[in-house]
């Protein structure tokens, strides 16, 4: 069989923007994985060494970057429904390439902890990106498209932890957040170069710009159906981001004396990362034929499972590949939950509503470490596991008796 190369190549303005979005995103999440794992050993570099304390400051670095992006994600995506979807991907590429180089410097906690919020106010690169996407490709194919940014997202996510603990391991910590500084950066060029957007800004109300981002609010209220499956996105990321600060810590107590537990970790998040990439390709296409319904009650339900044995790992084995079920699991929800906010969104307020999804995100973002953190504090590491368990129960839940049918509709 001959493979005609020129079929893989882009061939019209959305596909070569959508190559090329990818590649950006895929660069810039690979930055951001850099570093993200190794958190909490660079608190403990900064002078902060009990138990108790690393975790408390773990989740507050979570926390605070997710506020800032809460309070700012509506702005951001008011202003790209006006002024357009490229100059925000733009701006959330420089303004976390400049966040993140500067927390290479910082010399105690506490003004990590302020660059984190600087951070989140002016990052958002995947709810930008969305945006960008799905305002540029036709309704038909915003699926594929959006499954494939999908899995440039975790792609990113799952080279990243490994390039991270090489540099952590044989560099310095403070090293991950230049090399995250420059991939941003790089990501910010490809986009502002080869990406052309075709734009015409709305014509304003006679209240002026802060009515767009009123109005877009008040639209994704009133909208039942957007409301639920937000509803669902927050209880999966709070399952999700329950986990994420408290794991390095975890593979540190069960690791043997003596392993480089930068490089470990990295490779378990990196599996997780690379299972869920495949996964979004996959199931993101058999829910287009099946129904986002399904996928959602099939993957929620593993997720749940794959979560709750992790409380018994006595092995980082164990946990690599509990992890990497999990991360199939999340390949499949997100993708599916895409594709439905894509459906439900009107096209003149994709930035709204995707500006709202990052909010609500980030939101559960900001309270998920700080429960991962009682949850530690209070029962042990472990029982960590137990809670983002719970989580997925409920959110699966929601699925079953919110959603009905196996379409986008609900």
């Amino acid at each position: 069989m001959r493979i005609n190369l020129k079929n893989l190549r882009p061939r019209e303005p959305w596909q070569r923007n959508l190559a090329v979005i990818w590649l950006a995103e895929f660069v810039a999440l690979s930055g951001f994985s850099v570093y993200s794992p190794f958190m909490p050993y660079y608190v403990q570099q900064l002078g902060v060494n009990r138990l108790e304390e690393v975790e408390f400051w773990s989740g507050l670095l979570m926390t605070s970057n997710a506020v800032a992006m809460a309070a700012m994600a509506p702005l951001w995506g008011s202003l790209a429904d006006r002024y357009g979807r490229k100059a925000m991907v733009v701006r959330a590429m420089f303004g976390g390439a400049v966040g993140t180089a500067l927390m290479g410097f910082t010399h105690n906690v506490g003004q990590l902890v302020a660059l984190r919020a600087v951070q989140g106010a002016l990052a958002g690169t995947v709810s930008a990106a969305t945006t960008l996407v799905v305002s540029g490709t036709p309704p038909e194919r915003r699926g594929y498209a959006l499954g494939l940014l999908q899995t440039a997202v975790y792609l990113g996510n799952s080279v990243g932890p490994m390039l991270g603990g090489l540099i952590a391991d044989h560099v310095g910590y403070r090293a991950t957040f230049w090399v995250t500084g420059g991939f941003l950066f790089t990501g910010g060029v490809l986009v502002a170069a080869l990406v052309h957007e075709k734009f015409t800004s709305p014509e304003k109300t006679g209240s002026g710009e802060t009515s767009g981002l009123w109005d877009g609010l008040v639209m994704v209220l009133r909208t039942r159906a957007l409301m639920i499956v937000f509803g669902i996105r927050v209880l999966m990321r709070m399952g999700m981001r329950t986990i994420g600060p408290m794991l390095p810590l975890f593979v540190q107590e069960i690791a043997a004396p003596g392993t480089k537990i930068a490089s470990l970790t990295g490779n378990i998040q990196g599996f997780a990362a690379a299972t869920s990439a495949v996964s979004a390709v996959v199931l993101g296409r058999v829910s287009d034929k099946i129904g986002y319904r399904r996928i959602l009650l099939v993957c929620g339900t593993a997720a749940c499972v794959f979560s709750g044995l992790m409380v018994g790992v006595q092995t980082p084995t164990q946990l690599l590949i509990l992890r990497a079920l999990t991360g199939a699991a999340m390949g499949g929800i997100l993708a599916s939950i895409s594709a439905l906010l894509a459906t439900l969104a009107p096209e003149d307020r994709f930035g709204a509503v995707y500006g709202a999804d990052t909010s609500l995100v980030s939101a559960a973002n900001a309270v998920a470490p700080m429960i991962g953190f009682a949850l530690a504090a209070s029962w042990g590491l472990s029982r960590v596991f137990l809670g983002a368990a719970v989580m997925y129960g409920v959110a699966t839940a929601a699925v079953a008796a919110g959603i009905r049918g196996n379409t986008s509709k609900t």
